[in-house]
């Protein structure tokens, strides 16, 4: 009978990696990178990464991130009930985080470069339909909304000790830089973009997400009837007038709604 109520629903993701303006004219490739996995058990693994713009292979670092991330947590047989324990939690996402520095430090070494030469921002987060826990380093946002409608920061932009820095995942410190949250709520939408979004989806003066900008957002992937066209969409969105007039930014976004089952 539990499991029958546990299928109900299912989560709906639509996710787009754009270059920004600033990066088409000056013919560079765009920097971010996103990936994400739908487990058994409607257990939702979700990455994203911004190459540092000032990194050689900024843009190979932040692939090698998310993918090795997603992998990681992958194999784990993550179940709803593992994912009870607190400890576990914070366990996995450690060892996403780790796996992924490494491999971004293996990928260094097997092209004859330095790490940061590979530097890269990354945001992992495992969802439920009654939990949501993100760990980060460096900028962009994690953010999630209940069922009551309440919508949560879970992780704020880390712009380090002067504007327009943060810490990368190669940082000689970054693994003293984590933030981890875990939030335990009937979770309905999650949220996960880099730092080009973030001054239109974070209001900085108080450290709250926009709900003008998120609910809509939420709304849509929430009523998606085709992922491709879905996606499509998204990617019109990022670079329309309405975003680029204020940022000229790669931009990354994932979006994620529980739908119920037809």
């Amino acid at each position: 009978m539990n499991t029958t109520l546990k299928q109900i629903s299912h989560w709906q993701v639509v996710a787009a990696s754009v270059c920004g303006t600033s990066h088409i004219r000056n013919k560079q490739m765009c920097q971010d990178a996103h990936h994400w996995q739908l487990l058994p058990g409607n257990v939702l693994l979700t990455a994203v990464a911004d190459g540092a713009g000032s990194a050689s292979l900024g843009k190979v670092g932040a692939m090698v991130a998310v993918e090795t991330a997603i992998e990681t947590l992958a194999i784990k047989e993550i179940t709803r009930d593992s994912l009870a324990d607190d400890a576990i939690v914070r366990s996995l996402l450690h060892e996403a985080l780790g796996a992924a520095k490494k491999a971004v430090e293996d990928a260094a070494i097997a092209d004859s470069k330095q790490p940061q030469d590979l530097a890269t921002t990354l945001i992992i987060m495992v969802a439920t339909p009654d939990l949501v826990a993100v760990v980060q380093i460096g900028d962009g946002l994690a953010v999630a909304k209940d069922r009551m409608g309440n919508l949560m920061a879970l992780t704020r932009p880390d712009h380090g000790e002067y504007i327009n820095e943060t810490t990368f995942l190669t940082s000689p410190h970054a693994l003293d830089t984590v933030q981890i949250r875990l939030w335990r709520e009937n979770i309905v939408n999650i949220g996960v973009l880099t730092d080009g979004l973030q001054m239109l989806a974070l209001n900085m003066l108080v450290g709250e997400p926009h709900k003008p900008f998120f609910f809509p957002l939420f709304n849509f992937v929430e009523n998606a009837e085709d992922q491709t066209t879905a996606k499509e969409q998204l990617v019109r969105f990022l670079g329309s007038e309405r975003i680029t007039q204020r940022t000229d930014d790669d931009l990354t976004l994932i979006l994620a709604g529980l739908r119920s089952a037809q």
